[in-house]
C-alpha cells in the first residue's frame, strides 16, 4: 500500500488534473469530469453523475467552497473516508510521480512482472485457462461494483483471487448450461418489490439462476471455491482478507450463487465486524433466500454500525433503512416497515422508491389516507413509475375515489401493458362498480399474461354471473377447480347448478333486484328461546367475520396473561393525565406476531390492517401512535380462544394490569369503575355497529374510582344493553359456523345452508345466517309476519321433521 506521503502527492495530482481553472477547487463540472474518467469502463447516466456529485457535496460540505468547489483537502479526505481507491485512480488516470528514468525502466519490465504475478497467483485449478487469457484483471474491472469508488476492490491480489473465481464459475455454467433454469420467467409482470439495488444486486433478483446444487459438478466447484477461501484467509492482513472475501461474495451473489456469497460475507463480518457492507450485503443474501428472519438480524447490525460510524456511512443509510423494511414486510411487519421507509425518505427526499414503499405499507396497515399522499409525491418525483400508479390506485378505491382509482390503474397498464398486479386489481374494482363484462375482459387479460391463475379465473366466473352469462361462469370454475380443489370453488359450482335449475323452472336466475325482498325487523318473530333475534345475529355475524379475518380465535387468551407477565412496558401519561402503559404501533404490531406466530406473512398482513382499522383506530383517537395495551389486551380477550370464562378473566386482569392509581399499583385485585366503564364503551363502540364512537365523548368526564369486584366486573359484561352480550351468540358461532345441512340450499341466495339454518315455519323455506341476519326473504313469498325457528346443524332439523310428522300423522285418540 502507498504511504500517507505518496497517496498524498497522488491525490495531488489527481486534484491538479481537473482542477482545470486553477482556482483551487473542484466546481461540479470538474467534479464530473474526475468521476468520469477515474472509471473508464463504466457507463453513467446524466442522473447517476448527478446523485454522486450531490451526496459528496453534501457528505463534504465541510471541505465545500462555495465559489470555488471542493478543495484539495476535501478531495484528499474523501479517500482518507475510503470513497475511492487514490492507487487504482492514479494508474487509470495515467499519471507519473517518478522521473522519466525510473519510468522507461518501470516499463520495460511491466510485462515480466505481470507474468511472474500470474505464476505465484496461479493454482492447478485454473493454471490453463489463465495461460489463455493474459492480463485478466483488465478485462475483469468492467464490473461496476469493482469499480466503485467506494465500494470495489482495493488490493491487486484480490483480482487475482476473482479472476480466478471467473474461470471456476464458467467451467461450472459451461457443465450446467443445458439444465440450467430461470426462476419467474414472467416477473417482469409484477410490481417491483423495491428492492436497493445501489448495494444491493447488480441484477434483477426476481430473476434468479436456478443452480442444480445435486450435481457432481456443483460439488467439485464448491470444494475449488474452499481453495480460493483459504487464499483469502490467508492473506499478509486483515484488511486484504476482508478484501478478498468481499469480492469473491460480490462476484458469487452477481451470479446468483447465493449460499456461497453468504458463506463469504459471513466471514467479512468476522473479520471486520463494525464495517456495514458485508452485514448488508449477508442481509441481501439472506432475503433471496427467503430467510427473512435472518435478513432482518443483519440489516439491524448494518444500521448499527452504520450509525456508529459517524458521517462515513451516512449515504448508506437510506438504503440499509429500505432493505430493512423489505425484510420486515418479508414477515408480515408492514407498521415497523413504515418506520424505516419513512426514515429513509427523511434522510433522502429525493428517494422515489421509499416513498412508494411507505405508501404500499402503509395501504397494507389500512392508512389510506397517509398512503394515498406518499405514494402521490413518489409519482410527483418519478411520474413514469407504474407501481406507484398501481398502488394510488388501490388506495383510492379502498377510500371510496373509484373514478380516480380507474385512471391510476389505466396510468400504470399503459406505462407497462403486462402490469399482472394492476390488471387483476383494475378488475376487482370494475366487479365493485357493477361493471361486470368490463370485469370479465379484464381477467381475460390477466389469464392471457399468466394462465394458472386460479383466482383470476374465479373473479372471472363471478364478474360472468354478474353479467348474465352463467354457462360462461360455469366453465370457468370448472378450469379453476383443475388448479385448485378448494371447497369454496365447489359450492360456487353447486350455486351455480342451483341457478340453472331455478331458471329451467321459469323463475329468475336469482341476480336480479327482485329474486329477493328485505322485510323490516319488527315483521320477523322467532319460535324457541334458541332462535337468534335477526339483529343480534348480525351483530355477531360481523364480530365472527372479523374473527377470521385476523385469526384471533386461535390465538389462547392465556397468551395475553404471559405477555402481560413477561412485558416491561414503561409508564406513560396520557393526554387526560392518567397513567398508561402504551406502547407504540410497531412495538404492538412485535407483539401481534408472538400472538400469531402460526400465521404466514401474507396472512399476518390482513390481519394486522383489520385490528388496526377496527381496534387501534379507535384506541388511538389522538392519532399520537401510541396505545395503551392494557385496554388493548383487554379488548382483544372476548374474542380470542378459550372457554368464556377465561376470556372475561383475561380482560379484567388487563384492566387490573393497568395503572389505576397515581403510582400505577392496583387495590386488592380491584378496578375503577371509570376504568370498567370506559372498556365497556369501548368494547361496544369497536364490535357492536349500532354503538359509534361519538358514544366515546362520554368516556372523559368526571371520573368514578370507586372500586369493581371482578364479580361486579362480569355483571357489567353480560349485561345486554350496557355490555358485551353479543358474546354468548358469538360463541354458538364459533361452536357451528362450519355444519352443514346435507343438500340444503338458502332460499334466496341458492348457495348450501353452513352454520345455523332459519326455517320459516308456515311458508317452509330456509335461509342462511347471512340472509336471515339481512331480512331477505324470496319475492314470491309475501306475508303479514315471518316467524322463524333456528336449527344448529341436520341433525336438528330431522329430528323436529320427524316429530311433526308424527303429531300431524298419528292424532291422539
Amino acid at each position: 500500500m502507498a504511504t500517507r506521503g505518496s497517496r498524498s502527492e497522488k491525490v495531488k495530482r489527481i486534484f491538479q488534473q481537473f482542477d482545470l481553472n486553477r482556482d483551487g477547487g473542484l466546481n461540479r463540472e470538474e467534479m464530473s469530469a474526475l468521476v468520469v474518467a477515474v472509471n473508464p469502463r463504466v457507463r453513467f447516466s446524466d442522473e447517476q453523475i448527478s446523485a454522486i456529485l450531490d451526496e459528496v457535496f453534501r457528505t463534504y460540505s465541510d471541505f465545500i467552497d462555495n465559489d470555488k468547489g471542493l478543495t484539495y483537502d476535501g478531495l484528499l479526505r474523501t479517500y482518507d473516508d475510503g470513497a475511492g481507491d487514490v492507487d487504482r485512480d492514479f494508474e487509470a488516470l495515467a499519471l507519473e510521480l517518478k522521473s522519466d528514468d525510473d519510468n522507461d525502466n518501470s516499463n520495460n519490465n511491466n510485462e515480466p512482472a505481470s507474468s511472474m504475478a500470474f505464476e505465484e497467483a496461479s493454482t492447478s485449478l485454473v493454471v490453463d485457462e489463465r495461460v489463455k487469457s493474459p492480463e485478466p484483471q483488465k478485462q475483469h474491472r468492467t464490473a461496476t461494483w469493482a469499480a466503485s469508488p467506494n465500494h470495489g476492490i482495493i488490493f491487486d491480489d484480490t483480482w487475482k483471487l476473482v479472476d480466478d473465481l471467473e474461470i471456476l464459475i464458467k467451467r461450472l455454467k459451461t457443465k450446467q448450461m443445458k439444465d440450467l433454469k430461470t426462476k419467474c420467467e414472467h416477473s417482469d409482470a409484477f410490481s417491483d418489490p423495491g428492492w436497493s439495488r445501489e448495494l444491493g444486486p447488480s441484477m434483477e433478483m426476481n430473476k434468479q439462476i436456478i443452480w442444480d446444487e445435486t450435481r457432481h459438478d456443483y460439488a467439485i466447484f464448491v470444494k475449488e471455491l474452499g481453495v480460493l477461501r483459504s487464499r483469502a484467509d490467508g492473506s499478509r492482513s486483515r484488511e486484504e482478507a476482508f478484501d478478498g472475501h468481499m469480492a469473491i461474495g460480490r462476484l458469487l451473489y452477481d451470479q446468483h450463487l447465493f449460499k456461497e456469497a453468504l458463506v463469504c460475507f459471513k466471514r467479512a463480518c468476522e473479520l471486520q465486524p463494525t464495517d456495514v457492507r458485508p452485514h448488508f450485503r449477508a442481509g441481501n443474501c439472506y432475503y433471496v433466500l427467503d430467510q427473512h428472519t435472518e435478513s432482518k438480524e443483519e440489516f439491524i447490525l448494518a444500521l448499527d454500525a452504520a450509525e456508529a460510524g459517524g458521517n462515513q456511512w451516512s449515504y448508506l443509510l437510506p438504503q440499509i433503512h429500505v432493505n430493512l423494511g423489505i425484510a420486515l414486510e418479508g414477515e408480515g411487519m408492514v407498521i415497523s416497515a413504515c418506520e424505516h421507509y419513512r426514515e429513509a425518505a427523511i434522510l433522502c427526499p429525493t428517494h422515489f422508491r421509499a416513498l412508494k414503499l411507505l405508501g404500499s405499507a402503509l395501504f397494507g396497515a389500512g392508512e389510506y389516507k397517509a398512503a394515498v399522499k406518499a405514494l402521490e409525491e413518489a409519482i410527483y418525483l418519478k411520474n413514469d413509475y407504474p407501481d406507484a400508479h398501481c398502488d394510488l390506485a388501490s388506495a383510492l378505491h379502498a377510500m371510496g375515489n373509484d373514478d380516480n382509482a380507474v385512471k391510476e390503474f389505466q396510468k400504470a397498464i399503459d406505462l407497462k401493458p403486462g402490469h399482472v398486479d394492476a390488471l387483476y386489481n383494475l378488475g376487482g374494482l370494475y366487479m365493485d362498480m357493477g361493471r361486470y363484462q368490463r370485469a370479465s375482459e379484464v381477467y381475460t387479460r390477466v389469464l392471457g399474461l399468466w394462465p394458472n391463475h386460479w383466482r383470476a379465473l374465479v373473479n372471472k366466473a363471478v364478474s360472468l354471473l354478474g353479467a348474465g352469462e352463467t354457462e360462461e361462469a360455469k366453465k370457468s370454475l370448472k378450469e379453476a377447480l383443475k388448479m385448485t380443489s378448494r371447497v369454496e370453488l365447489h359450492d360456487a359450482l353447486s350455486h351455480l347448478k342451483q341457478l340453472q335449475k331455478k331458471k329451467g323452472n321459469g323463475n329468475r336466475n336469482g341476480i336480479g333486484e327482485d329474486a329477493f325482498t328485505i322485510i323490516e325487523p319488527s315483521k320477523f318473530k322467532t319460535l324457541g328461546e334458541k332462535t337468534t333475534l335477526r339483529q343480534e345475529l348480525a351483530t355477531a355475524l360481523e364480530i365472527r367475520s372479523f374473527q377470521r379475518v385476523t385469526r384471533l380465535f386461535r390465538c389462547d387468551v392465556e397468551l395475553l396473561k404471559k405477555e402481560m407477565n413477561d412485558s416491561k412496558t414503561p409508564l406513560t401519561y396520557s393526554g387526560y393525565g392518567v397513567p398508561e402503559k402504551s406502547i407504540r404501533k410497531a412495538a404492538l404490531e412485535s407483539i401481534l406476531r408472538r400472538l400469531l406466530g402460526f400465521l404466514k406473512p401474507e396472512t399476518f398482513v390482513g390481519s394486522v390492517k383489520a385490528i388496526n382499522l377496527k381496534i387501534l383506530s379507535v384506541l388511538d383517537e389522538s392519532e399520537s401512535g401510541r396505545v395503551d395495551l392494557g385496554m388493548f389486551f383487554a379488548v382483544l380477550s372476548p374474542i380470542c380462544g378459550g372457554s368464556p370464562e377465561k376470556r372475561k378473566r383475561v380482560a379484567f386482569d388487563s384492566l387490573l394490569w393497568r395503572p389505576v392509581t397515581g403510582t400505577g399499583i392496583s387495590d386488592s385485585g380491584r378496578i375503577t369503575k371509570a376504568d370498567a366503564t370506559r372498556y365497556m364503551k369501548l368494547l361496544r363502540s369497536i364490535y357492536i355497529p349500532s354503538h359509534n364512537t361519538s358514544e366515546m365523548t362520554e368516556i372523559h368526564g368526571e371520573r368514578d374510582d370507586s372500586l369493581v369486584s371482578l364479580t361486579d366486573f362480569l355483571a357489567m359484561f353480560d349485561d345486554p344493553e350496557c355490555g358485551f352480550g353479543a358474546m354468548s351468540i358469538l360463541l354458538k358461532l364459533e361452536c357451528g359456523d362450519r355444519n352443514r345441512h346435507g343438500n340444503t340450499v338458502c332460499s334466496v341466495c341458492r348457495y348450501p345452508v353452513i352454520g345455523a339454518r332459519f326455517k320459516e315455519m308456515k311458508l317452509r323455506f330456509s335461509l342462511c345466517s347471512g340472509c336471515y341476519s339481512e331480512g331477505k326473504v324470496p319475492s314470491g313469498l309475501k306475508q303479514e309476519e315471518y316467524c322463524f325457528k333456528e336449527y344448529g346443524s341436520g341433525s336438528e332439523a330431522v329430528k323436529d321433521k320427524c316429530m311433526w310428522f308424527s303429531s300431524h300423522h298419528n292424532p291422539k285418540k
